[in-house]
């Protein structure tokens, strides 16, 4: 059977990758793409938009390791259309009278018959067409509002100011009392690793300034530190449910790869927006193949940020740091390092910019040449003693945006001091347990540069013995899976438990990721314990019964049976 020359063809709702706009995106699979057949594409672009009267608009053609991904921005009423304008100028782009070409029809716009095409392309348009949503959406753009837009109905305002209507009930823009719909400030937290703990610590010092607080994050949905949703809500979804949510003041919204590159951005415009750092993930997904393509990804976040909205980015990340010199972000930039004293850092401070890092063992705070103590490191409790370095990387992030937002110093100083003493802070991060003397480091680690810091954590603890619980969700390469089992044999420990989550296969067959793990482990001369994987409740309950006093348990545990 013949297969299309795309995959993934889909709408992007908010400001994503390729614009800072709605559009339709798909990635080429199967075909050559060059210079020549990205030109022909727009051509064809171009000729349907002009067909539907549609406006000008960005289009992107971003080349990955098996093609490309061809973007094009549209009408927030006409993104199914859009999808369609892709599909087919793609087609006609190629070879319309080609054999696969012919898939198109019925139903879809004929590769081979342009007259045709336009013809099917015009009707799909006339019934999506939707004027009031157009109209909404351009009104609240025109006011740097935001619209929360889903399948069914579009929001304006936040938290009490906030009001909803159906699709197929929308108001007259020019009837309604904007000053109504009052706004509340949102920050944006992405990055490779840090982002939940990031969110949640800038989270508790709003709270600490006095705002009720809506946050979002891997574990749900939350209001002034209670779960209003469960489960993982750092998309869209959760970025809206959040800003719905009654009586809230601002929004944390930790913004996960997935649903940036799968639908774009929920909000259009935000006060603050952190990238912690950029590290080897989720390669081959929506045509990020490597480093620099996943810095880009990351930095989408700026497409919601003006010129009195604040990125805070990290300074230590040299590819991030590359990646974002020559954006046009219009952004004010923050700059967190280990080092306050970092090249980077004194430059940028010279340029009136804030900045945060340590400094003779305190973690220091910069703002408009007034500098900050915010603790000694030793005794931040998510520095672990100053041996999580991660987290303070994560401190210092999260601090930077508290600045932003108009939070104190002083509050900000008193949060970090005292925040992940309580367990309930920062649950399933860097969570550290004493039973019958065996040290036990509980962690949401997911990739190799997490496992590579809590494994650092672990050394600082000089174990008797070391024992791990590892395994991956099934939809990392094999090139992926296969370091973090590198990561964990150069730790050399005592005693390895494999496990697999059955919900988390992605695609893999049952035990295909533990076999890949454990191949690489042999490779490495490391002992793993024998037969099938465990599930993660299992595995924990294994490496306690093994371990004695003096031993440390590394348990990266990403369901809640397990934690």
């Amino acid at each position: 059977m013949l297969s299309l020359p795309f995959v993934d063809s889909r709408r992007l709702t908010g400001p994503n990758l390729h614009f800072a706009a709605p559009g339709a995106v798909l990635q080429s699979a199967g075909v050559a793409v060059d210079d020549a057949l990205s030109e022909r594409w727009r051509a064809q672009v171009a000729r349907a938009r002009a067909a539907l009267a549609w406006p000008q608009a960005p289009v992107s053609v971003r080349a990955t390791a098996g093609g490309a991904v061809f973007a094009l921005a549209a009408p927030v009423d006409q993104l199914f259309s859009a999808t369609e304008v892709n599909e087919w100028a793609l087609a006609s782009a190629l070879d319309g009278h080609g054999a696969w070409a012919r898939l198109h029809a019925p139903g879809h716009p004929a590769a081979w018959d342009e007259a045709s095409a336009i013809a099917t392309l015009r009707a799909f348009a006339a019934h999506e067409r939707r004027p009031a949503l157009g109209a909404l959406y351009a009104a609240a753009q025109a006011r740097r509002r935001n619209v929360l837009l889903d399948e069914d109905s579009l929001a304006l305002g936040a938290g009490d100011h906030a009001r909803r209507w159906p699709l197929d009930a929308l108001p007259d823009a020019t009837a309604l009392d904007w000053d109504t719909l009052r706004e509340v400030p949102i920050a944006l937290v992405t990055g490779s690793n840090g982002k939940t703990t990031t969110t949640r610590l800038l989270a508790a010092m709003a709270r600490a300034h006095g705002l009720h607080v809506a946050h979002t994050c891997t574990d749900g949905v939350y209001v002034d530190g209670a779960r209003i949703a469960a489960g993982d809500y750092s998309g869209p979804v959760g970025a809206r449910t959040a800003l719905l949510a009654p009586g809230i003041d601002l929004a944390v919204l930790e913004t996960a790869r997935g649903g940036l590159l799968r639908r774009g951005l929920a909000v259009q415009h935000a006060q603050v927006g952190v990238v912690t750092n950029v590290s080897d993930d989720h390669f081959g997904e929506y045509g990020i193949d490597d480093l620099a393509a996943l810095a880009e990804a990351k930095l989408a976040i700026a497409g919601a940020l003006d010129a009195q909205a604040t990125l805070v980015l990290n300074g230590d990340d040299e590819l991030l740091v590359r990646t974002a010199a020559p954006r046009g972000v219009a952004a004010r930039r923050a700059w967190f390092a280990l080092d306050a004293d970092a090249p980077l850092l004194v430059e940028r401070r010279a340029q009136g910019e804030a900045t945060c890092g340590v400094r003779d063992g305190h973690m220091c705070l910069q703002v408009a040449h007034a500098t900050h103590d915010l603790g000694a490191v030793q005794a931040l409790p998510l520095g672990f003693g100053g041996s999580a370095r991660y987290n303070l990387a994560n401190i210092a992030a999260a601090a930077l945006a508290a600045q932003a937002l108009g939070i104190a110093p002083a509050t900000i100083a008193a949060v970090v001091r005292r925040f992940g003493a309580d367990p309930q802070d920062n649950p399933g991060r860097l969570q550290h347990v004493v039973l019958d003397g065996v040290q036990v480091l509980v962690d949401y680690a997911h990739n190799p540069d997490g496992m590579r810091g809590l494994l650092d954590v672990a050394a600082g603890l000089r174990p008797a013995r070391l024992g791990i619980l590892l395994g991956q969700v099934g939809n990392r390469s094999d090139a992926e899976i296969r370091e973090l089992a590198s990561v964990v044999a150069q730790a050399r420990p005592a005693r390895i438990v494999l496990k697999e989550i059955a919900s988390l296969l992605r695609g893999r067959a049952p035990g295909e990721v533990a076999d890949l793990l454990r191949d690489e482990l042999r490779r490495r001369a490391m002992v793993v314990v024998d037969g099938a994987p465990r599930d993660e409740y299992a595995g924990v309950r294994e490496l306690l019964a093994w371990a004695r006093g003096g031993d440390v348990l590394v348990l990266p545990v990403h369901g809640g049976d397990g934690r």
